[in-house]
């Protein structure tokens, strides 16, 4: 009797965790800088493009249509301070990161004001703001989904990169 309420408890614990953190299957990753002695860093999990192109995943959003900029759990944005991105204030806080499709080649890195939730649930509602993103190809092509964020004069550039496709954007901290 012992033996099965101890086998239960277990399988309990087991499907609880399973339904939150061990249900990611996919390698999280966090990209951190310091901006004038702010923190600023990124946490997103990592898809694998395992055999497949970027254009075939990604080609299938349409105008306007979110990418969660990872997998799973949504992409997380936090910063100590507040950033310019051009002539977008983003003030210090965490957000959740998505990447707009507006045409061929054409995105936006979109600050959602809501964060923590599954990546598939972006409501719009709680955008706080949108910055253009310059998308570039590379000749060094990354299997996983890799956001870096690297100092470039008074500020930073956050970029991603997934396959031959880099998207990009400036930023100034305030």
């Amino acid at each position: 009797m012992k033996r099965l309420l101890i086998m239960a408890l277990g399988m309990g614990l087991f499907t609880v965790l399973a339904g939150t953190g061990l249900a990611q299957g996919n390698p999280r990753e966090t990209a951190k800088l310091s901006v004038k002695g702010s923190a600023i860093s990124v946490e997103y999990g990592r898809p694998s493009l395992k055999g497949r192109s970027v254009g075939e995943l990604l080609g299938q959003l349409g105008e306007n249509a979110v990418w969660r900029l990872g997998a799973d759990k949504a992409t997380t944005f936090s910063t100590a301070t507040d950033l310019a991105f051009g002539g977008v204030t983003i003030p210090k806080g965490e957000y959740s990161l998505w990447a707009r499709r507006k045409g061929d080649k054409i995105w936006e890195l979109v600050f959602n004001k809501q964060h923590g939730q599954w990546g598939t649930r972006h409501d719009a509602s709680q955008d706080l703001a949108a910055v253009p993103l310059k998308e570039t190809k590379t000749t060094a092509p990354e299997e996983m989904v890799t956001i870096s964020l690297a100092a470039e004069g008074k500020g930073g550039v956050i970029a991603i990169q997934w396959g031959n496709m880099k998207l990009t954007a400036n930023f100034t901290a305030k």
